[in-house]
């Protein structure tokens, strides 16, 4: 048994972020139906949540686990008949998961107030850069933008210089995707005690500002306002820093705690520099120190040496690295699966451990509308109709 079994999932997803919360649903035992549009010609599908099309992007399909544990049906929403179907999907839904701008559910009459009417237990869930609501809802913007407006950017960087644009991975997908996860697992439970749904609204912003609570907690207080390349965890301090190797690799130093600091500059033989961990005045010295001292092996060889001193280290893994490591490897972080036609195919694995409701990859990624006449066969629909609605373009 898995912990979502029997929850029926409606994804409409372009991009990653909706797509990869879908993911997570699935691994967890929700039957996930993805729903796309048709493709049109001289229409680029831009988007990572795209499910690829055609036969001959299969691999390309198979490799994509954010669409993992899905099935794909293509059908036109904007047709009546696409409409119906999609309505006729809901009764049966008890999640609807859209990422499309304010409104445009609405215009397409497919919105959480028309579909509560015919299922009242729906958990409809609308996941944005800035929300249903407010002066900024209708911009559009992307991960770089919500982190910039969320407080997040701001702070990345060195003092004087430019932010630093990390990956699309604070909003995109610490901000979404996994506040739009807690929102539906929340409401699944309301919904036990309660018999109704509800609508869930996520905005990407919302979820940056709220990633900041320390920060915004002490600025409320009345404490000096934290500037980018000032905090501490922005490797201000030489105790909490990337260093340079020999080989030109980098070792991340976390030694927040003053033991942990100890235990870091006895090993180094530098235990003078104990009693100043957190002067600023200091900093320059202990920083230029410990990077000449680094600068003496390979990042292995000082991760070899380190980790049994009980110090924080950890290497600085490219992305070829980080799935051949041992402790990844241990945690099932890495998934491997024999295809019959493509060979292996590999995937990420699944970051929540349950022990008696475990997470499961039943199926790999669908190629786009790979399931349309399997899903519409199950509403009822016949051959014919079916015929019918592809050579009218509705489905694919």
């Amino acid at each position: 048994m898995q912990a979502l079994q029997d929850i029926r999932v409606m994804e409409l997803s372009r991009t990653a972020p909706t797509s990869y919360a879908g993911m997570i649903l699935g691994d967890m035992g929700a039957e996930v139906i993805k729903i796309e549009q048709p493709p049109e010609p001289d229409t680029p599908r831009i988007g990572s949540g795209w499910s690829p099309f055609g036969e001959e992007m299969r691999k390309e399909a198979l490799f994509r686990a954010i669409n993992r544990n899905k099935r794909s049906i293509a059908v036109n929403l904007r047709s009546q008949e696409g409409a119906k179907v999609f309505c006729e999907l809901a009764k049966r839904a008890d999640v609807i998961l859209e990422c499309f701008r304010p409104g445009v559910m609405k215009r397409l009459q497919l919105d959480y107030q028309t579909i509560q009417k015919i299922n009242p237990r729906i958990i409809y869930a609308s996941l944005t850069g800035y929300g249903q609501d407010g002066p900024y809802c209708e911009l559009p913007g992307h991960d770089i933008n919500y982190i910039a407006f969320g407080g997040a950017l701001g702070l990345i960087g060195k003092t004087d210089e430019a932010p630093v644009v990390p990956l699309n991975l604070l909003g995109d997908y610490a901000a979404g995707s996994l506040n739009i996860v807690i929102g539906i697992l929340i409401a699944i439970i309301a919904r036990e005690k309660t018999g109704k749904g509800q609508y869930i609204d996520i905005a990407m912003t919302d979820g940056v500002a709220s990633l900041l609570t320390n920060i915004a907690s002490s600025y409320f207080k009345g404490e000096k306002i934290i500037k980018r390349g000032k905090n501490t965890f922005s490797g201000l301090f030489s105790c909490y820093s990337v260093y340079q190797t020999r080989d030109r690799k980098y070792i991340s130093i976390g030694c927040y705690e003053p033991w942990l600091w100890s235990n870091l500059c006895k090993a180094l033989e530098v235990e003078e520099f104990i009693p100043f961990q957190w002067i600023d005045d200091k900093q320059e010295e202990m920083i230029s120190k410990l990077r000449s001292i680094f600068l003496s092996k390979d990042r292995d060889e000082w991760f070899d040496f380190l980790k049994n001193k009980n110090v924080c280290i950890a290497k600085v893994y490219e992305i070829d690295e980080v799935f051949s490591d041992p402790q990844l490897l241990h945690r099932n972080m890495l998934l491997e699966f024999e295809h019959a036609t493509e060979g292996k195919v590999q995937h990420v694995g699944i970051a929540v451990k349950l022990s008696d409701t475990p997470g499961e990859v039943k199926n790999l990624s669908p190629t786009l509308g790979e399931h349309t006449q399997e899903i519409l066969i199950s509403l009822g629909y016949n051959e014919n109709e079916i015929m019918t609605m592809r050579q009218a373009r509705i489905i694919n």
